[in-house]
């Protein structure tokens, strides 16, 4: 289930006069960042590769120069797009950390062998984040006491059962 490519910024607005884009982060850091020379513009569905060279990063914002937009104007057009990078360049994340990009999409069962459907959204709540299943039918705090499994490149993540119906919400 793992993603090809991975959304790590969104381009807001031009920068300056030498057609510099202005990117609002969409990682954890924007310190990931710092060493990026290659990435891919994710514009109208389509991936484009692309060679750039950052300029400031602020943990809000990053100004970078995108090659062959280089005025205001060909760099007004990026508005809206997403930076990407693919599998071989997306940050290394600590062990039971996973990309929700990753996780979305994943069917969910428990130890008991109980299926519940797919994984159709993750909430970033500040505490801990909120797996919600089959459009809302069961939402589940994503503790480390409820994950029994969590592979991603098999697209299948399994809860514990006993802990699943204490801390799970389910739909009535």
């Amino acid at each position: 289930m793992s993603a090809a490519y991975y959304r790590i910024g969104v381009i807001v607005r031009t920068h300056g006069v030498h057609g510099a884009v202005k990117i609002d982060p969409l990682t954890d850091s924007s310190r990931r960042f710092r060493n990026l020379t290659e990435a891919f513009l994710e514009l109208h569905g389509e991936m484009r590769p692309v060679q750039l060279s950052v300029s400031s990063i602020a943990p809000d914002a990053v100004i970078v120069s995108i090659e062959g937009f280089d005025t205001p104007e060909a760099a007004n057009a990026l508005r809206g797009a997403y930076l990407c990078v693919d599998r071989a360049h997306r940050v290394k994340l600590p062990k039971d950390t996973y990309f929700v990009t990753d996780l979305i999409g994943c069917e969910t069962f428990d130890t008991d062998g109980n299926a519940y459907g797919k994984l159709t959204n993750v909430y970033e709540t500040g505490a801990n984040d909120v797996y919600e299943i089959a459009n809302g039918k069961l939402m589940v705090p994503a503790l480390k006491r409820v994950l029994s499994e969590v592979d991603t490149d098999a697209g299948r993540i399994v809860f514990d059962a006993a802990v699943l119906k204490e801390v799970g919400l389910f739909e009535d």
